[in-house]
């Protein structure tokens, strides 16, 4: 990766180019441009056979101006960065900031490339490249340009094994939090490269986390539980409570309401749930007796009863 800082103090993780695969890049290039040169060379030469030689060396100069030089430098600008050959290779030119290149960039690169891979075949080029730290060629030296990697091969990420079943959920009451970052990850990569390394020097290293792990933990492992046992088990303990309280339900939601919420999903999905059973049916009113207070019932038009307002109306 390169050193590139930009203004606020942000380390780009930019991978330049080298030599093989900008020369590559540049092949394919120079192997376009110079069949398009070579076809409208052609087509300029049948146009003007009737014009007298100043015209005819003219039109070569400017054929030769336009197709060789300004061409590349528009791809470059219009595409930001990215000629036929660098999209191939996946290559990008950047400026030394990381940002996208503009026209003048373009320009002074083109210009230059004119110098130091036309003329003298791209020795120029070459030598400028091995000696730089960036492998950047003069024109990126003078347009403050870097070619950097736009595919890179990502690493294999290797899963962590489980642990033996006899000990899932055995360190359920282990106070975890004092265990840092750096030994999780130096215990993860431990454990899935653990059968690539000799028996012996693997045992070491396992006691050896181990033993940091219980002076975090303060809790020392079952008696009989070998330490790579151990260190999976805990492990698989952490991954579990950061699936927990990843796939938690929000704080603010009400014991109610996520148990109608609950009920409800089960119930669309036709799973019962443990704790959230169907609404209870609605029992019919007890019959009431004619001698009751709550079966006085106003007659049409009349006042209403007194049970249900509370005060007797006037007579």
């Amino acid at each position: 990766m390169s050193g590139l800082v930009t203004g606020d103090a942000v380390v780009l993780g930019l991978q330049p180019a080298r030599l093989p695969s900008r020369a590559l890049a540049v092949l394919i290039d120079l192997v376009v441009v110079w069949a398009a040169y070579l076809l409208i060379t052609l087509g300029l030469a049948v146009a003007t056979a009737s014009l007298d030689e100043a015209a005819v060396a003219a039109v070569s100069v400017a054929s030769f101006l336009l197709i060789l030089v300004g061409a590349p430098i528009a791809v470059e600008t219009l595409s930001h960065g990215r000629s036929l050959g660098k999209l191939a290779c996946g290559l990008r030119v950047v400026r030394d900031d990381g940002g996208p290149i503009r026209f003048r960039h373009a320009l002074v690169r083109g210009a230059m490339g004119v110098v130091e891979i036309l003329m003298t075949f791209g020795v120029v080029a070459c030598i400028a490249s091995l000696v730089s730290e960036r492998g950047r060629r003069l024109g990126d030296v003078f347009a403050g340009t870097l070619v950097v990697r736009e595919r890179i091969p990502t690493a294999r990420v290797l899963a962590v094994p489980p642990p033996p079943p006899w000990l899932v959920g055995r360190f359920a009451g282990l106070d975890l939090s004092a265990v840092p970052e750096a030994l999780w990850l130096e215990i993860r990569q431990y454990l899935t490269r653990a059968r690539e390394l000799d028996p012996a020097v693997g045992r070491r290293l396992a006691a050896r986390l181990a033993d940091e792990l219980v002076a975090r933990t303060g809790a020392p492992p079952p008696p009989g539980v070998p330490a790579e046992a151990y260190l999976a088990g805990v492990v698989a303990e952490r991954q579990a409570r950061d699936a927990r309280r990843a796939f938690a339900p929000p704080s603010g939601a009400g014991a109610v309401g996520g148990a109608g919420a609950v009920g409800a999903l089960g119930g669309s999905w036709g799973m019962p749930v443990a704790g959230v059973g169907p609404p209870a049916a609605a029992s019919p009113a007890p019959p009431t007796s004619p001698s009751s207070p709550a079966s006085s019932v106003a007659p049409p038009g009349g006042p209403p009863p007194a049970s249900a307002t509370g005060f007797a109306p006037p007579a």
